[in-house]
């Protein structure tokens, strides 16, 4: 039974709501008290997500949005810290933008998941319209007849191709110097390159000129640069992802993937990326093995309960090491805070075999060839043999295309056999182990130690062979920083890498999630502060 006083109040209740006193808004009305409670949106370290809620908001627009990256471009690129990350900007970018202004009114927010979302590609990604020079001046006017698989892909889920990023010139390397963009610098210090080969896409993005990036890695060209540059790169299993319409290197090494500021925005990436593409036949084994949603599945306490293994020889133990040696004790004390198990071991047969399981020397050029038959007949260049003779590469790429056009036998040649048969071994080590100590994923610094000068040609003492000797997925994520010193003023990045077993990455990128959400190490490069 009631009590008199909840009945008058129910009473009094319905007769307040009968005569229009009290009143729900309906969805709508609750849009706007959200927009009024909005905070304003924050071009810097933007995601993905808050570039959406601020569209839902109605507090940014896709044109408002580019506008403010090609500023940033403008002011850093060529000027400023002059970071050389960017070779050519989408000349239709604002009217895409306006376009896409529109759209979203039109179909009242349901649009593709990555609608107006910048993204700067490595130029090697064919692009239908802008130039796919590979850093190479002989081809700064290539421009290919179609875009590449997964730049399509990225297209069709609403992104803006923004900008083509400098690079190591046809991925031939890991500091990122071309003859058509000169040298990319480091933007946490201007001294230093920015690893590579995708060097500018990591420049680009760490001094935020756009959203997402993509990069290739034959050795470890995608994660060098996310670990010089406190950013998260997803090397993916081979198969995941399709290289169709992306310059080669190697058949057998070759992988392309996200480079972003957080996990979330590399999984949201990786979303659109994958899937089976008939011009990249590997993509094949792909089928069946991916989520619903890698960003969906991303959970912080996944850490909580992994079996994590350090693999001690992908360390150093000299003094040259004890920087990015202190970040990695780091790294492994909060991941035991958040509840995971570390496990030390060493692998012998990795000392042994990551010296002979390289193959990219042999398959150069039957991959370069195959890539400029595809050109058309357009193209300024017909073939490799061409381009070596134009010789028109900086001198140390210039060396290395002149090896490989002079390998003989290429794919038939018993060596490359030979090493083929060692990447079998290797992975068969690598997997014996992981199941021996029952380990989820295997965590090692991506260099051994801080990313190399500029005037340096090579990128010293890096880990990458792990996963492209493997085909085994790593995801590189923000491990630390180095000392401040006067021209590092924060330090410099150090990127800790996860490896596991094939279409592991729902786990890898999980576990980086975790660790990323608790240790929270990324900063801004202040070479590239806000614009006023």
């Amino acid at each position: 039974m009631k009590s008199p006083v909840k009945k008058i109040t129910l009473i009094l209740f319905t007769v307040f709501l009968v005569l229009g006193v009290l009143q729900f808004p309906a969805y709508g009305k609750f849009g706007e008290n959200d927009k009024q409670k909005a905070k304003p949106f924050v071009l810097e370290e933007a995601t993905v997500e808050s570039i959406q809620a601020a569209f839902a908001n109605k507090t940014l627009t896709c044109t408002t949005l580019v506008k403010s990256y090609l500023a940033r471009i403008e002011a850093y690129d060529k000027q400023g810290p002059a970071l050389r990350a960017i070779l050519t900007i989408n000349p239709d970018a604002l009217k895409i933008a306006e376009k896409m202004d529109e759209q979203y009114k039109d179909s009242k927010g349901r649009v593709g998941s990555l609608h107006c979302i910048p993204v700067i590609l490595k130029d090697n990604f064919n692009t239908y319209d802008m130039p796919t020079s590979g850093g190479n001046v002989a081809m700064k006017d290539s421009v290919p007849t179609s875009d590449a698989f997964t730049v399509n892909k990225m297209r069709d889920a609403g992104a803006i191709i923004l900008a083509k990023s400098n690079m190591q010139e046809f991925a031939r390397g890991g500091v990122s110097i071309s003859s058509l963009g000169g040298q990319v610098l480091n933007p946490y210090d201007l001294t230093r390159t920015p690893g590579g080969s995708s060097g500018g896409t990591g420049a680009a993005i760490a001094s935020n000129f756009a959203v997402l990036g993509t990069g290739s890695d034959t050795g470890q060209s995608i994660r060098s640069p996310a670990s010089a540059n406190s950013l998260v790169g997803v090397r993916p299993t081979r198969g995941l992802v399709s290289r169709a319409g992306v310059m080669p290197n190697s058949f057998t090494q070759d992988e392309v993937g996200p480079i972003t500021r957080t996990v979330n925005d590399a999984a949201k990436l990786l979303d659109v990326m994958v899937g089976y593409d008939p011009k990249d036949p590997i993509t094949a084994f792909g089928v069946g093995r991916t989520p619903v949603s890698y960003a969906a599945g991303l959970n912080a306490d996944s850490l909580k309960g992994a079996r994590i293994g350090v693999m001690t020889n992908l360390y150093g133990d000299a003094e040259r090491h004890a920087e990015v040696n202190k970040v990695m004790e780091q790294v492994i004390e909060t991941m035991k805070d958040k509840g995971a198990t570390i496990i030390y071991f060493t692998l012998p047969e990795y000392d042994k075999l990551s010296p002979v399981v390289a193959t990219s020397n042999w398959e150069a050029r039957s991959a370069m060839d195959k890539y400029f038959a595809e050109l058309g007949s357009n193209a300024p260049v017909k073939s490799f043999r061409q381009l070596v003779d134009s010789k028109t590469a900086s001198p140390d790429i210039q060396k290395t295309l002149e090896s490989e056009i002079a390998v003989e036998d290429g794919l038939n040649n018993q060596t490359y056999k030979d090493r083929t048969l060692n990447r079998d071994k290797l992975r068969l080590a690598v997997s014996s182990k992981m199941a021996e100590l029952q380990l989820d994923a295997i965590l090692y610094p991506l260099q051994k130690v801080l990313v190399a000068p500029t005037g340096q040609t090579d990128q010293p003492e890096r880990n990458g062979t792990l996963s492209n000797g493997t085909g085994f997925p790593a995801v590189t994520f923000p491990g630390g920083f180095s000392t401040p010193t006067k021209t590092a003023p924060l330090g410099i990045p150090v990127g800790a890498e996860l490896l596991g077993r094939d279409y592991s990455e729902p786990l890898l990128l999980s576990l980086a999630y975790s660790f990323e959400q608790t240790a929270k190490i990324r900063k801004v490069p202040l070479s590239t502060p806000v614009l006023k």
